[in-house]
């Protein structure tokens, strides 16, 4: 008997990891005379795989042509989704798409209704082929000029797909990242660009091309859309004003050239990984903005990690409604189910529980390891990059023992599977049930 659709996502990302992980300890994936073990083997395979962007190997300067290919094949899939990128050996096979595979394809886009499910995942595939296109030729304009045809090329469509899928890896080496062009506003222009579009989901995208008029959206697009607005906004001004002056960041930058920097920094911490600013010399009060503008994340459906916009919006609303006695939680005229309410509420309560939970554990095992130096902050910074697949770090993964880089692991792979749907799987039955017998009410005390 088959696996359960629900079942099928969990499962399949460990199937690819595995894989990955196997690739990437071939002798070739690697530059001459150098060793991988099979802990970073595995956690770069993760790493790639849940679109996160930790490394504890530097991607530019220690892999190969054949392990690069590797990790961008790893990101392609993570980003796309399983079951969206299964929709490419279906055509090719003429195979016919079932009920089951429809259901599985539906949790692997986070749609709830199987009507329309395969036109999305076909429109999914489409957007990203174009977007990660449009993406490489704009780069070449920069990577060509300084690392000629070939590498210009190969460094234009990886950093293309990369920060479409949200991964953040890169291959300038030196664990850089895009530091080298803090002060070029075509390359963060650009790279903004690609990350917000995969940010939003292939839904949104796919509804705005429908229809161009903000007022006939879907409610789902239209939360995305104002609250993807609303925090590039209030992180670019919270960044502008807590960094300055700070001399390690962006103190030293003219008046555009900060504005650029912040902007970039509130459009990654989202859910990208890639910076123009050293992420350790951040002032404490940046990394708790950070650690919010993680932990709210991009849209669902989308290669953007995080708890997702919709999810905290949903609560924001439910208790605005609360606060003003309505029953019901309302937005742009429409009303949202209380079963979607509760979900975001579970969604929310079991993702902090596990980040803190895991962020504790991960501190524990650091406290007289060089990591642990780094303090608190610092880890729980990491440990929420890693869960909310963003992949910016202070420094901590490098320093890490293995025991803690298994903790980084497990908390990248429930960030991107999903906390939900894998204590999903993990029960037997996921049909709805009334219960047969109603117990009697009693009120507890609330705060």
């Amino acid at each position: 008997m088959g696996l359960k659709p629900i079942n099928v996502l969990p499962f399949g990302f460990i199937v690819v990891i595995l894989t990955g992980t196997l690739l990437l300890m071939l002798p070739f994936a690697r530059k001459s005379g150098l060793s991988l073990s099979v802990l970073d083997a595995l956690f770069t395979a993760t790493s790639a795989t849940c679109v996160t962007g930790l490394v504890v190997a530097d991607t530019g300067t220690y892999f190969s042509i054949f392990g690069q290919v590797v990790i961008l094949i790893l990101i392609q899939l993570g980003g796309l989704g399983l079951m969206t990128m299964s929709m490419i050996l279906f055509s090719f096979t003429g195979r016919k798409i079932s009920l089951h595979d429809r259901m599985s394809m539906a949790e692997g886009l986070g749609e709830s209704r199987l009507q329309g499910v395969v036109r999305l995942a076909r429109g999914a595939l489409l957007v990203t082929g174009l977007f990660e296109l449009a993406g490489a030729i704009l780069l070449s304009f920069r990577f060509i000029p300084q690392y000629g045809w070939v590498k210009g090329l190969w460094f234009s469509v990886f950093h293309s797909v990369s920060a479409f899928c949200n991964a953040g890896f890169d291959l300038i080496g030196g664990y850089r990242s895009f530091t080298g062009y803090s002060h070029d506003p075509y390359m963060m222009f650009v790279l903004m660009a690609l990350i917000i579009s995969g940010g939003l989901g292939f839904g949104v995208i796919l509804n705005m091309r429908q229809t161009r008029d903000f007022r006939r959206l879907r409610l789902h697009s239209k939360l995305v859309l104002s609250g993807t607005v609303l925090l590039i906004v209030l992180g670019t001004i919270a960044f502008l004003w807590i960094e300055y002056d700070n001399p390690n960041t962006i103190g030293g930058m003219n008046l555009f050239e900060k504005i650029l920097n912040s902007m970039f920094q509130s459009v990654t911490l989202r859910t990208a990984g890639f910076n123009t600013i050293d992420q350790l010399t951040l002032q404490d009060a940046s990394k708790g903005v950070g650690i919010m503008l993680m932990l709210v994340g991009g849209g669902p459906a989308g290669t953007a990690g995080g708890l997702k916009i919709t999810t905290i919006l949903t609560l924001l609303l439910a208790a605005r409604a609360y606060i003003r006695g309505q029953f019901e939680t309302e937005a742009f005229g429409r009303t949202i189910p209380l079963e979607q309410v509760r979900r975001a509420l579970t969604l929310t309560l079991l993702g902090v529980l596990f980040l803190f939970g895991m962020a504790t554990m991960l501190s524990f095992s650091e406290q007289d390891m060089p990591a642990g130096s780094l303090g608190l902050l610092n880890q729980l910074y990491e440990s929420t990059s890693a869960f909310c697949t963003v992949g910016v770090s202070t420094g901590v993964t490098l320093a890490t023992t293995n025991v803690t880089r298994v903790i980084l692991i497990l908390l990248m792979y429930a960030g991107r599977v999903g906390l939900l749907t894998v204590a999903m799987s993990l029960v037997e039955s996921t049909s709805k049930k009334e219960p047969v017998l109603h117990y009697p009410q009693e009120e507890i005390l609330i705060g």
